[in-house]
């Protein structure tokens, strides 16, 4: 690693590499997730090493990478192989919306780049404060459930929750949000009847969001969302990664299926 940080750099989520190429250090980047789609066509410009909870550690040695990002518990494992092959490993936990802005400049600094990530922040504050502006303009504010998986039901994860809010919507489980770990925000189908959401958004990762499932839940044609037909479906990529997509693709769209 030189005085202007690591030049050879693994991610091995999408959301390092995001953050990376809207600092203009591309360049620095050797290898990617599978998942990652972000910036358009980075997955044709750069190896896949890992999926989210695996990856190859051979491949990941042979591109004699100076730091290795990834993120969450969720990728311990994987980390813990990398760390014994004797590769610098970095591991963030961001939840929060400010926490990804604090990752941004996080990142910005370790690749000597302090002003374009500041710039970054404060454009990625701004986007956020003119839509929270727009829903403090609005009357009605939907109580909205949004489920990552069905079996069992999970809840929004913190920054998504905070979106809702944003947005002009009010998630009917931020009480689970902060939860660490997926299981935290597990909920029941009789907790969702209970707190009769107006709005539903399924964003199922790996699998497509079928809302003829959710119709037929016991006791879910007496919940508002199902009577008015508001059943929606997000694209995990856009907001349940944890970068700067969740607010420059995934609060646009969220804004749209709260207020059409």
């Amino acid at each position: 690693m030189t005085a202007h940080g690591p030049q050879r750099i693994v991610c091995l989520t999408e959301d390092p590499t995001e953050i990376l190429c809207a600092l203009g250090e591309e360049d620095r980047i050797v290898g990617i997730s599978a998942y990652t789609v972000r910036p358009p066509g980075i997955e044709k410009r750069k190896p896949v090493v890992s999926a989210f909870t695996g990856g190859s550690v051979s491949k990941i040695q042979a591109l004699d990478p100076d730091l290795v990002i990834g993120f969450s518990d969720v990728q311990a494992d994987l980390a813990a192989r990398l760390i014994r092959a004797h590769l610098p490993v970095l591991i963030l936990n961001q939840r929060s919306l400010e926490e990804i802005l604090e990752t941004v400049m996080m990142i910005g600094l370790l690749v000597n780049q302090r002003e374009r990530a500041t710039a970054l922040v404060e454009h990625y504050r701004s986007l956020l404060e003119t839509t929270r502006k727009r829903a403090g303009g609005r009357e009605l504010r939907p109580r909205v459930y949004f489920e990552e998986w069905f079996d069992p039901p999970l809840s929004a994860i913190q920054w998504v929750s905070e979106l809702i809010e944003v947005a002009g919507g009010v998630n009917i489980f931020a009480d689970r949000a902060p939860g660490k770990a997926a299981l935290e925000r597990k909920v029941s189908l009789d907790e969702v009847v209970a707190r009769d959401p107006e709005v539903l958004i399924g964003c199922w990762c790996g699998k497509p969001f079928d809302p003829q499932q959710v119709r037929e839940r016991p006791g879910f044609e007496n919940v508002t969302a199902v009577r008015n037909q508001r059943l929606h479906e997000m694209d995990p990529a856009i907001i349940l990664q944890p970068g700067p997509a969740a607010i420059t693709a995934g609060l646009p769209v969220l804004e749209k299926l709260l207020h059409p």
